[in-house]
């Protein structure tokens, strides 16, 4: 895996959103910090996935996933 990702965080409603752009996974917290903490165990338990199975797929975030994030 990489050694560090982009990452963009919006408020939808009551609470945090971030997503990761090189793999598409996401974390919602209450604060921002929270909704890091949150996409930061998701790519550690991703990650782990991973490495023990080959059949694992990875890709980065499409253009039109962001868009749809984004609006």
């Amino acid at each position: 895996m990489i050694d560090f990702y982009s990452v963009i965080i919006r408020q939808s409603a009551d609470y945090w959103v971030s997503l990761c752009l090189e793999n598409g996974l996401v974390g919602q917290g209450n604060t921002p910090e929270q909704s890091i903490d949150k996409l930061k165990q998701a790519i550690e338990s991703f990650s782990e996935v991973y490495e023990s199975d080959p059949d694992v797929y990875l890709s980065p975030l499409s253009i039109n996933e962001l868009h749809e994030f984004l609006t």
